[in-house]
């Protein structure tokens, strides 16, 4: 709601407009627009959207001042530590914790879906047998609209639903069967009698000659990574998915338009980025030598895995994964693993250098999931998928609420036209 008690005064050509500004729950005020060109006829101009409020949301509150994230107003924190992720699937979706009967009917109710229509096997072998993850997730996703044509209206709230828990029942199954095929084995298919996260894991691991028992440590590890990722605001998948959206796409269209900008190195990448520079640096002894580069202005090299473009303080889901990359790593050891050993000590020297706590260049996210994903036996090709799956429940929270938003528009940004004006044609011949 706009607060009647403030207002901006944009002056121009002499001529002044007031816009109204509206006051969030949290979060710095957003001056209204909206009929700014109608008005003056003139566009704003915002690069990346940086200083832009594109929609408004209950889901997701950042402050990346302060390290804050909340989803419906629970700290991610207590979320990751005391509740697990599709109890907080729950949550984003519908606005409120579940009682026990509803998160038991929720649980099931997802369970029971996370098979895929058999005939959908044959898109994964139409894939070159080399061909990246991410590339046979966003196709196979795209392609369920037409296979489930029951859940794609989306003015029925009821195939709205069905599409929600199709999707995330059945993401796990797409992202392991996406494994399994680029490394030349069987497809495992889902058990009921598991949880999602160790589901996941034996989807992954298992062969057909020998049976994979998960670890409860692996699994609840798995579990925070997925709850950590589960919805992150208004960053650039779900900009996407909500822009698909506002045309009217249906819901496996629009999240398959998410795994396409996740893919992105500057986006979902960068635990990827961050296990690549732990490769590239290689041994414990030239670690001094990389946290130099990372000093030197003139050098253009970055430590990966350290700092957050939106929390400038430190990254809140950063603590918890730290915690479970200890914990995975100590059930799994570093002895036999270069990377991990390197990733050790780097956090170490890193957390105990002044120049890193300074610029508040602190371990983030990526850089325990990476350790994590990596100590499991994770491929780093796998790691954005896996970013992709936790990811589904946030797009779709943020799908849902455009849907039943009654100022939705189609999306449609404005440019600052910088090419030739009007010119007169030159027949070829004359050119």
């Amino acid at each position: 709601m706009a607060d009647s008690t403030k207002s901006a005064t944009l002056t121009i050509g002499g001529k002044s407009y007031e816009l109204p500004i509206h006051a969030p729950t949290a979060g710095p005020d957003v001056i209204d627009i909206r009929k700014l060109y109608g008005q003056a006829d003139v566009f704003t101009y915002d690069p990346g959207f940086t200083s832009t409020a594109a929609c408004d949301s209950t889901i997701t509150f950042i402050d990346g001042e302060e390290g804050v994230l909340l989803h419906r107003g629970y700290s991610i924190g207590d979320l990751a530590s005391k509740s697990h992720y599709l109890e907080v699937c729950y949550l984003l979706l519908y606005g409120e914790l579940p009682s026990p009967k509803k998160l038991e009917d929720f649980e099931s109710l997802v369970t029971n879906h996370t098979m895929l229509h058999e005939q959908m096997i044959n898109f994964f072998r139409g894939f070159r047998r080399d061909a990246h993850p991410m590339a046979i997730m966003t196709g196979v996703v795209g392609a369920m609209s037409a296979f489930y044509h029951d859940s794609t209206d989306i003015s029925d709230p009821h195939q709205r639903e069905v599409a929600t828990i199709r999707l995330i029942a059945k993401m796990p199954t797409i992202a392991a069967m996406a494994y399994k095929y680029t490394i030349g084995q069987p497809f495992v298919y889902p058990r009921n009698d598991l949880d999602y996260a160790s589901n996941f894991l034996r989807m992954c691991f298992a062969v057909p000659a020998e049976d994979y028992v998960v670890d409860p440590i692996l699994s609840r590890a798995m579990d925070r990574i997925f709850t950590l990722h589960a919805d992150h605001e208004q960053n650039a998948s779900t900009s996407t998915v909500r822009l698909a959206s506002s045309s009217g796409a249906n819901p496996f269209a629009c999240i398959a338009a998410g795994i396409a900008c996740l893919w992105g190195p500057a986006h979902g990448g960068a635990n990827q980025a961050c296990l690549e520079m732990l490769k590239e640096i290689g041994t414990p002894d030239r670690i001094p030598e990389f946290i130099a580069r990372a000093k030197d202005k003139n050098d253009p090299f970055r430590l990966m895995g350290f700092g957050h473009r939106v929390y400038k303080n430190f990254d809140p889901r950063a603590t918890v994964m730290k915690e479970s990359a200890d914990e995975v790593l100590e059930l799994l050891g570093v002895d036999n693993n270069p990377i991990l050993q390197v990733a050790k000590e780097l956090e170490k020297e890193a957390l105990s250098d002044p120049y890193f706590a300074d610029k508040k260049l602190f371990p983030n996210v990526d850089f325990y999931s990476g350790i994590i994903l990596e100590a499991m036996g994770f491929p780093t090709s796998m790691f954005t998928p896996i970013f992709a799956l936790a990811r589904t429940v946030g797009w779709i929270s943020q799908w849902k609420e455009q849907i039943s938003d009654p100022q939705l528009k189609i999306g449609r940004p404005r440019q600052l036209y910088l090419g030739e004006t009007q010119r007169d044609y030159v027949d070829i011949e004359n050119r």
